[in-house]
């Protein structure tokens, strides 16, 4: 089944004037089929997209379940934790738990509550990380490793409870 996109028709028309005679004068006009897009002229300019969803700005959706804020602060804790636990056991040979009944709850909280505010403070401006990410720190990337350090984390602890000691 063939579909026409374009097609001409000429009509003949005439004109009466009282003095001049009778004229045939031809008249085309283009005719589209409606269910193709228009071909773009030279002229035109191509169509711009339409403009992206404003993004919630609320705190109650920043902070939801399924937000941009809990599952992102949460991966960035967890990373700095593992790293920080593995360094000073490293260092000093303390397992988890013995950081943590240190003095290492006030910590916890003061980093906890400076990376939670570093991160919300653009959310609030309405800039969400997946449009300035590109290359290798995507935020894809950093969802993944903040997870992989949630997990780490949570292995560190349960086997240095099973061993009874620092795991190095």
């Amino acid at each position: 089944m063939a579909v026409v996109s374009s097609l001409s028709i000429t009509r003949l028309t005439t004109t009466t004037t009282p003095s001049k005679s009778l004229k045939p004068r031809l008249n085309s006009s283009p005719i589209r089929c409606m269910s193709q897009p228009p071909e773009p002229s030279s002229t035109e300019s191509s169509p711009t997209p339409p403009p992206a969803p404003k993004v919630s700005t609320k705190f109650s959706d920043l902070l939801a379940f399924s937000g941009p804020a809990p599952e992102r602060i949460n991966g960035r804790l967890a990373m700095i934790g593992f790293v920080s636990a593995m360094a000073v056991e490293l260092s000093s040979g303390q397992d988890v738990f013995t950081q943590i009944s240190n003095g290492g709850v006030s910590v916890f909280l003061g980093t906890s509550l400076v990376l939670t505010l570093a991160s919300l403070v653009p959310l609030f401006k309405g800039v969400r990380a997946e449009a300035k990410s590109s290359g290798l720190m995507t935020s894809d990337a950093e969802l993944w490793n903040g997870r992989v350090a949630m997990l780490g984390l949570v292995a560190l602890a349960f086997t240095e409870y099973v061993k009874g000691s620092a795991l190095v």
